[in-house]
């Protein structure tokens, strides 16, 4: 420290002191506190605490004491939490004040903030002030200087994965929405057979990628939606932070799935032949093809609904085996009850649709999860109750989980839902600007 004397200072927060050493403060994880280290003048002193003891070496913070003593818990032990009896808002504010966000919470508080958030409709527009983000004072001691290089890629970062972050973002995002509906467009037309006729064409040769076929209206529109998803994905993944865990995410491994297809199919054209054995056959291209559906599934980056319906079944994974145990084990019982009451008795009336367990299993989903299409059903007096039963026990053991997996979906709703209005505020402000 630049600033007072003496081999320790004294942090008073509204009334309950803190003594550190000066080496202390230097790498302190608040950044407010680290800041004092730097001080030159008590006038750089004040732009950081309310006031300066210079006889004491005492800096005084007019904060909430309490949550600064649940902030210290986490500088010591790593574990951040709300205080009991305490507004979630007002806490979140303190936490802004000494440089936390909202991502230092452990997991339930996130939760918790979240939803006050949603339900008071009070959002903010960062989680820091805009002088740490400028390297202005608020940020010293944080980010290294020169930061021009580092606000460029994170701006990029924020267009490609951030859809309302910036004008330039929506754009993207409408170009790349604009994009995937026209292939899945193409894709379905190209499964008609008037798409066909005209060409008067097989099946086999439909698949094949060869150089007249690249000439045609179809395969041009898709090879540019192909160079489109391929150069996207290629920006992404030079401005992600962490190129590891950008190949382990689920939507850009869909990225891969669906534009890898294009590629292979070329490569073995040009290495096989267009009349080599393996184009003829076709069913490897045609299946490769095919999974260009998987572009539907990119939608979710530019829709909430998709987003929570990921995320969903991500967090709600326990209750999900769970229904599917409940299911495995109604369908073993009914299965082999079914069996034994329509064929597997000598009663003079059996029914081959019921000839084995697995067969049985069939009648069993579909009964349990009230389908019904009616391909096979007992013709038995026992079999039509244990059929009534099934029915009924499907009905209830479907139900069982859907009350957790229902309140999962509504908090990932408002959770995403208040990550996308805060980026709208953010838009918002970059056209006042």
């Amino acid at each position: 420290m630049n600033f007072g004397r003496g081999p320790s200072v004294v942090l008073n927060v509204g009334g309950t002191r803190y003594s550190f050493s000066r080496e202390v403060l230097k790498d302190f994880p608040l950044r407010r506190v680290s800041r004092l280290h730097g001080c030159l003048s008590e006038q750089d002193v004040l732009e950081v605490c309310d006031d300066y003891d210079r006889e004491r070496n005492e800096y005084f913070f007019d904060r909430h004491s309490e949550a600064f003593g649940f902030i210290m818990l986490y500088v010591r032990h790593g574990h951040l939490r709300f205080v009991p009896h305490m507004c979630e808002l007002s806490f979140y504010n303190e936490m802004i004040y000494w440089g936390l966000e909202g991502s230092h919470l452990d997991y339930c508080c996130q939760r918790r903030l979240d939803d006050r958030m949603s339900e008071t409709r009070t959002y903010y527009a960062a989680e820091e002030p805009p002088g740490e983000a400028t390297g202005g004072p608020e940020g010293k001691g944080r980010r290294p200087p020169g930061p021009e290089g580092g606000k460029w890629l994170e701006r990029m970062r924020r267009t490609f994965e951030e859809p309302t972050s910036s004008v330039a973002a929506q754009v993207l995002a409408t170009v790349s929405i604009l994009f995937v509906i026209v292939s899945m467009v193409v894709l379905c037309a190209s499964t008609l057979p008037e798409w066909r006729a005209p060409e008067n064409r097989s099946v086999e040769e439909q698949s094949r990628y060869t150089a007249e076929s690249v000439r045609e209206p179809s395969g041009i529109i898709e090879a540019i939606c192909i160079g489109w998803f391929t150069a996207e994905c290629i920006v992404r993944f030079i401005v992600s932070k962490n190129k590891c865990e950008f190949v382990r995410r689920p939507l850009n491994i869909i990225d891969l799935l669906a534009i890898t297809p294009y590629y292979i199919s070329v490569l073995m054209t040009v290495f096989t032949g267009e009349n080599s054995q393996l184009q003829r056959a076709g069913v490897t291209l045609r299946v490769l093809r095919m999974m260009r559906i998987f572009w539907v599934i990119k939608l979710a980056r530019h829709f909430i609904g998709l987003q929570t319906l990921g995320l969903t079944l991500k967090r709600c994974y326990r209750e999900m085996v769970m229904l599917l145990v409940f299911i495995c084990v109604a369908m073993a019982i009914f299965s082999a009850l079914s069996q034994l009451l329509e064929n597997g008795l000598d009663l003079g009336t059996k029914n081959k649709d019921y000839a084995s367990i697995p067969a049985a299993c069939w009648w069993v989903i579909i009964s349990m999860t009230t389908v019904g299409y009616g391909d096979m059903c007992p013709i038995t007096v026992p079999g039509r109750i244990l059929g009534g039963i099934c029915v009924v026990s499907g009905i209830v053991l479907l139900a069982l989980p859907i009350t957790f997996i229902y309140h999962s979906f509504v908090q990932c709703y408002h959770e995403l839902k208040f990550r996308s209005a805060r980026y709208s505020r953010s838009l918002s402000a970059e056209f006042l600007n």
